[in-house]
């Protein structure tokens, strides 16, 4: 099971990450963002989502 952060979490590596639900669960239409080294996460688009790290192989 991959790691859940919160939104305005400092990230823990770059990369890219998509928005799911508030045990790890697939959002509908979930958003998708790319973030930098010292960047924060996003808010997501409803109250208790999460983001989960992406690896850069799947889309």
């Amino acid at each position: 099971m991959a790691a859940n952060f919160k939104p305005g979490e400092d990230n823990h590596r770059p990369g890219t990450y998509i928005e799911v639900g508030p045990r790890g669960g697939r959002v509908h239409d979930p958003r998708i963002v790319h973030i930098d080294a010292g960047d924060r996460l996003p808010p997501t688009q409803e109250v208790g989502h999460l983001w989960q790290h992406r690896p850069s192989g799947k889309k």
